[in-house]
């Protein structure tokens, strides 16, 4: 090998350092756009799914609504037919009698009322759960894949 080649730049060719900065700069450009829309799409999937969970929120606070109203229909016509019953009562034993199974009876119906209020808050809950766990899940899968 002689000096003159040693030390001559002649193997550096600047339009193939053009090309490899061309290159990265088209992949970094594709990259870009292939993120962006994945960002777009997850959210605009976000949005749906908290449209949807809303809505279920709602339909379910209508339904946990209706209920403690039947609740309170059904503790009312309970007490008003307690009262009547009270304006009939011709001894103290009859009203012990009648004072115990009005207070059983309110009883048995307070449970039964806190269960159904209680599945139907579940019910609810799991409702309005879904729509965010499939899409957690969804988000999940998809960047064990990628």
């Amino acid at each position: 090998m002689n000096a003159k080649d040693m030390f001559s730049f002649s193997t550096f060719d600047p339009s193939k350092m053009q090309e490899s900065f061309r290159d990265f700069a088209e992949k970094g450009a594709a990259q870009s756009k292939e993120a962006y829309a994945k960002m777009k799409a997850a959210t605009e999937e976000a949005t749906k799914t908290m449209e949807s969970t809303v809505q279920t929120a709602q339909a379910g606070t209508v339904e946990l609504g209706l209920k403690a109203i039947d609740a309170m229909r059904t503790n009312a016509d309970l007490s008003l037919s307690h009262m009547e019953a009270l304006l009939g009562v011709k001894s103290v034993a009859e009203l012990v009698e009648l004072q115990t199974a009005f207070i059983r009876k309110q009883a048995e119906v307070t449970i039964e009322q806190a269960k159904a209020m209680q599945e139907t808050a579940k019910k609810v809950a799991e409702t309005v759960a879904k729509p965010g766990k499939e899409a957690a899940e969804k988000a999940m899968s998809s960047l064990k894949v990628a």
